[in-house]
């Protein structure tokens, strides 16, 4: 038998001075209050209650008024326990962990922190910022924001927005070197490329929107953080290939520009927030997707 709900029938009966008043309270049978008790009795090799044929109340023994004071603590830990857990469902407080790559974290999650942290101050936030994929489950992640096409896993997910590739380069650049105009133009240029994705390497770029024309590059500098190329782009060091939400403020400044080839750019997929999939997931994780379907709505 569940040994909970024997301590918990024990404690009524010790309460109500009877099994079949335990029992009315339960919502059990008397017959099945009693082998509650039995079974602990037997499971603790003491007797719980005097009990005799002519007496219908119930007496403690010496072993059950000490184990009633344990059961007693016990049970109200167990239900105190029970409550803060399913409060966390109905009211956001404790701590949220979100990972999110480095560069796009920085740029659009970081910003929108300080609202929510003043929206929700029960919450403490933890932004872990890291480029190579984090496994949710594994590393105990409440939320990961993921860009581009995603695998099939048990993970639950909402989209945010959408992502696109851009070729750039800086104007000093493409005054000294000329503008490429095709993909294949790309082959007579420093091209910086990005070692984390699956769209390019240091010898190969992918266009098309299914990636299904591939061109031969080469260049004198290959990084694993998007930034570092940009740096190295608007310095006029080459051409690189990246994200627009990665280019957008330094195409905004003028720093670089958007190059038109004859072949579009290859479709990475959408922004996402993946939380684990469970039915009914915590309030800490409701409200931060919440808030950030409604910020990126903006």
């Amino acid at each position: 038998m569940d040994r909970i709900t024997s301590m918990r029938v024990f404690v009524r009966a010790a309460d109500a001075g009877s099994f079949s008043a335990a029992a009315r309270h339960i919502g059990m049978s008397a017959a099945m209050a009693t082998k509650h008790v039995d079974a602990l009795e037997v499971r603790l090799g003491v007797k719980l209650f005097h009990r005799t044929t002519k007496r219908k109340s119930l007496n403690l023994t010496e072993a059950g008024s000490e184990y009633l004071e344990a059961c007693e603590r016990i049970l109200a830990d167990i239900d105190e326990t029970e409550a803060a857990v399913s409060s966390q469902r109905i009211k956001a407080s404790g701590l949220l962990r979100m990972n999110a790559p480095v560069s796009f974290g920085a740029r659009f999650i970081a910003p929108l922190v300080p609202e929510f942290c003043k929206r929700h101050p029960e919450v403490k936030l933890e932004l872990g910022l890291n480029d190579s994929l984090q496994d949710l489950i594994a590393g105990s992640w409440d939320l990961a924001i993921r860009i581009g096409k995603l695998t099939d896993s048990p993970l639950r997910v909402r989209r945010l927005g959408d992502s696109c590739m851009q070729v750039c380069a800086s104007p000093d650049y493409l005054d000294t070197r000329g503008v490429p105009r095709t993909v294949k133009d790309l082959t007579q240029h420093n091209c910086l490329s990005y070692t984390l994705s699956t769209m390019q390497d240091s010898e190969h770029w992918a266009f098309g929107k299914k990636g299904e024309f591939h061109v031969s590059v080469s260049g004198d500098l290959i990084s694993n953080n998007g930034d570092a190329l940009v740096a190295a782009a608007v310095a006029g060091q080459g051409v690189i290939y990246q994200p627009n939400f990665i280019v957008y403020e330094a195409v905004k400044r003028g720093d670089l520009v958007v190059l038109e080839l004859d072949k579009p750019a290859i479709e990475i997929g959408g922004i996402h927030v993946l939380y684990p999939p469970d039915r009914h997931p915590p309030a800490k994780v409701r409200v931060m997707i919440d808030y950030l379907v409604e910020m990126f709505s903006e």
